[in-house]
């Protein structure tokens, strides 16, 4: 990884001045990898996809030849800049935990969109380098393409993949945004950083539904992000008393890292400030939610790209397991939704409500 210096001069290597434009863009980390294709990154992938750990994310075995490598996806990469934006919480993750009438959203979530930010700063850079360098091309991603951009990363040297799967670095803990830019340019890659987990295992023992099979190894079946995220039917009953009050992603195995400890929520940017209505919102006004006051409440936020249904879904998990009669109301009120898998989370959440002491 590059560590910017307050300022360069045009003589300067092009990955410092990089570094530096980066920086003052507001990303935290830069680094710098090759694009050809690195054999154990591409077998981890094929492993992983052979044991079926990505389930319903079809993406991500249809693409495998795209994201095996940058070259696989564009044959003319020569480098990848490797950059992270942190989004260091103001609060602590863990606050509402019991607090079973409030949801709990994923820190990265309470804010703007950061795909919208990230991308938004992605592309200045992109457009600063190719004005810098006669002849550059370039390519911009964040989380929407067929991009390893954790491996990645750890390759850039900006941080290690922990043995959560995420991306760690000593100097922001685990709360960076990545994002790639692809170039035709030469640029000198970094050593890839070292593993610093030792013999930790925070992460894999706070998982409430037991999503790591080993360390190093996410099984997304079983994690409560994809649950709650990117699965479309009924979650399956024997893991919804893990979701808990988590309605949207889950912090858990980050929020425990104790590489944290140096992460600064002063350098996060403001877009990624938690909206006051995000932090500790109310199941019961959330229950009550149609699609248009769903849509009015996330706009402009990722949340709304799971629609209404997938999140209401998710609220009656956790009014199911909050214990809270005054719930039930709420809930009855879902129990004939037009949305069949809304409809059983409703049955599902009273039948646990009966039950509560």
């Amino acid at each position: 990884m590059v560590n910017a210096p307050v300022s360069t001069s045009g003589d300067a290597p092009l990955e410092e001045r990089i570094a530096e434009r980066a920086h003052e863009l507001g990303f935290a980390a830069c680094g710098f990898a090759s694009a050809e294709e690195d054999p154990v990154r591409a077998r981890r992938l094929e492993e992983w996809l052979g044991e079926g750990h990505h389930a319903t994310m079809e993406w991500m075995e249809t693409r495998f030849h795209h994201r095996r490598s940058p070259q696989g996806l564009w044959p003319q990469a020569k480098s990848v800049i490797a950059l992270g934006m942190s989004y260091a919480p103001a609060n602590d993750p863990f606050a509402l935990e019991h607090v079973r009438d409030h949801a709990r959203i994923s820190v990265y979530a309470q804010g703007k969109d950061y795909h919208d930010v990230v991308k938004k700063r992605l592309k200045a850079l992109a457009r600063w380098l190719v004005a810098e360098e006669e002849g550059a091309e370039v390519k911009v991603f964040v989380d929407t393409a067929p991009v390893m951009e954790k491996p990645l990363g750890e390759a850039a040297g900006i941080g290690w993949q922990g043995k959560h799967t995420n991306l760690v670095s000593r100097e922001h803990g685990s709360w960076l945004f990545l994002g790639a830019i692809y170039t035709t340019l030469d640029l000198a890659p970094a050593d890839p950083h070292r593993d610093q987990c030792g013999s930790c295992r925070a992460c894999l023992d706070v998982c409430p539904t037991d999503a790591f099979p080993a360390p190093y190894r996410l099984d997304a079946r079983r994690c409560i992000s994809y649950l709650t995220i990117e699965h479309k039917g009924p979650v399956p009953e024997d893991l919804r008393e893990g979701l808990g009050n988590r309605i949207y992603g889950c912090d858990d195995c980050l929020a425990v890292c104790p590489w944290n400890k140096f992460a600064s929520q002063a350098r996060a940017m403001k877009e990624f400030l938690p909206r006051p209505e995000l932090v500790a919102p109310r199941l019961a006004e959330l229950l009550g939610l149609d699609d248009a006051g769903f849509r009015a409440l996330f706009s402009g936020s990722p949340i709304k790209r799971i629609g209404r249904d997938r999140f209401v879904r998710n609220c009656l998990y956790a009014a199911g397991n909050s214990g809270e009669a005054a719930l039930s109301g709420p809930c009855k009120a879902l129990q004939d939704d037009p949305d069949p898998v809304v409809a059983e989370a409703a049955r599902w959440a009273l039948g646990k409500l009966r039950q509560a002491p």
